[in-house]
Protein backbone atom coordinates (compact mmCIF):
# COMPACT_ATOMS: atom_id res chain seq x y z
CA UNK A 1 0.00 0.00 0.00
CA UNK A 2 1.46 3.78 -0.52
CA UNK A 3 1.38 4.72 2.38
CA UNK A 4 4.22 5.04 4.74
CA UNK A 5 3.99 1.68 6.80
CA UNK A 6 6.14 3.64 9.18
CA UNK A 7 4.07 6.69 9.73
CA UNK A 8 0.83 4.52 9.80
CA UNK A 9 2.21 1.86 12.06
CA UNK A 10 2.57 4.92 14.47
CA UNK A 11 -0.91 6.09 14.27
CA UNK A 12 -2.55 2.97 14.88
CA UNK A 13 -0.28 2.28 18.10
CA UNK A 14 -0.98 5.54 18.90
CA UNK A 15 -5.07 5.12 18.69
CA UNK A 16 -4.61 1.11 20.50
CA UNK A 17 -5.88 3.04 23.76
CA UNK A 18 -8.38 4.13 24.76
CA UNK A 19 -7.35 7.21 26.55
CA UNK A 20 -5.34 8.34 23.68
CA UNK A 21 -8.27 8.12 21.53
CA UNK A 22 -10.79 9.85 23.89
CA UNK A 23 -8.08 12.63 23.70
CA UNK A 24 -8.48 12.57 20.36
CA UNK A 25 -12.19 13.27 19.97
CA UNK A 26 -12.00 15.75 22.45
CA UNK A 27 -9.55 17.70 20.45
CA UNK A 28 -11.08 17.12 17.14
CA UNK A 29 -13.77 19.80 18.97
CA UNK A 30 -10.80 22.16 19.05
CA UNK A 31 -7.88 22.91 20.44
CA UNK A 32 -7.21 22.39 24.20
CA UNK A 33 -4.56 22.94 26.91
CA UNK A 34 -3.16 19.76 28.73
CA UNK A 35 -5.21 20.66 31.72
CA UNK A 36 -8.43 21.05 30.45
CA UNK A 37 -7.97 17.69 28.19
CA UNK A 38 -6.85 15.90 31.68
CA UNK A 39 -10.13 17.42 33.85
CA UNK A 40 -12.51 16.55 30.68
CA UNK A 41 -11.08 12.70 30.22
CA UNK A 42 -10.57 12.33 33.70
CA UNK A 43 -6.97 11.67 33.67
CA UNK A 44 -4.23 12.73 35.84
CA UNK A 45 -1.75 15.72 35.05
CA UNK A 46 0.99 13.08 34.55
CA UNK A 47 -0.78 10.31 33.18
CA UNK A 48 -2.08 13.03 30.37
CA UNK A 49 1.22 13.85 30.33
CA UNK A 50 2.60 10.77 29.46
CA UNK A 51 -0.19 10.18 26.29
CA UNK A 52 0.32 13.55 25.11
CA UNK A 53 3.81 12.81 23.98
CA UNK A 54 3.03 9.82 22.76
CA UNK A 55 0.04 11.43 20.61
CA UNK A 56 2.95 14.08 19.67
CA UNK A 57 5.45 11.35 18.85
CA UNK A 58 3.53 9.59 16.65
CA UNK A 59 2.05 13.10 14.75
CA UNK A 60 -1.58 13.15 15.88
CA UNK A 61 -1.01 16.36 17.68
CA UNK A 62 1.16 19.23 17.93
CA UNK A 63 1.82 21.39 20.52
CA UNK A 64 2.09 25.36 20.77
CA UNK A 65 2.04 27.99 23.29
CA UNK A 66 0.28 31.06 23.64
CA UNK A 67 2.29 34.52 23.60
CA UNK A 68 0.11 35.34 27.01
CA UNK A 69 1.95 32.24 28.96
CA UNK A 70 4.82 30.11 27.53
CA UNK A 71 3.76 27.81 30.54
CA UNK A 72 0.54 27.01 29.04
CA UNK A 73 0.75 24.19 26.05
CA UNK A 74 -2.07 23.99 24.00
CA UNK A 75 -2.93 20.74 21.93
CA UNK A 76 -4.31 20.82 18.31
CA UNK A 77 -4.62 17.89 16.32
CA UNK A 78 -2.67 17.20 13.05
CA UNK A 79 -5.01 16.70 9.64
CA UNK A 80 -1.74 14.53 8.04
CA UNK A 81 -1.73 11.01 10.20
CA UNK A 82 -5.77 10.56 9.93
CA UNK A 83 -5.88 11.74 6.43
CA UNK A 84 -3.08 9.14 5.79
CA UNK A 85 -5.17 6.17 7.75
CA UNK A 86 -7.77 7.22 5.81
CA UNK A 87 -5.96 6.61 2.46
CA UNK A 88 -4.98 3.10 4.17
CA UNK A 89 -8.25 1.62 4.75
CA UNK A 90 -9.55 3.15 1.54
CA UNK A 91 -7.12 1.23 -0.18
CA UNK A 92 -7.41 -1.59 2.06
CA UNK A 93 -11.30 -1.72 1.24
CA UNK A 94 -10.76 -1.47 -2.85
CA UNK A 95 -8.90 -3.89 -1.96
CA UNK A 96 -10.67 -6.69 -0.48
CA UNK A 97 -13.83 -5.68 -2.51
CA UNK A 98 -11.79 -6.78 -5.46
CA UNK A 99 -11.15 -9.98 -3.91
CA UNK A 100 -14.91 -10.74 -3.06
CA UNK A 101 -16.25 -9.54 -6.34
CA UNK A 102 -13.87 -12.10 -7.78
CA UNK A 103 -14.80 -14.49 -5.44
CA UNK A 104 -18.24 -14.44 -6.30
CA UNK A 105 -17.64 -14.28 -9.76
CA UNK A 106 -15.43 -17.41 -9.28
CA UNK A 107 -18.41 -19.33 -7.02
CA UNK A 108 -21.24 -17.97 -9.87
CA UNK A 109 -19.44 -19.73 -12.95
CA UNK A 110 -21.11 -22.31 -14.16
CA UNK A 111 -19.83 -26.30 -13.37
CA UNK A 112 -16.82 -27.25 -15.39
CA UNK A 113 -16.38 -23.97 -16.94
CA UNK A 114 -13.07 -22.65 -15.75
Amino acid sequence: MAVAATKLDDTLAALADPNRRRVVDLLARGPRAAGDLAREAGLSAPAMSRHLKTLRQSGLVEESHPEFDARVRIYALRPEPMADLLRWLEEAERMWSEQLLAFKAHLERPEGET
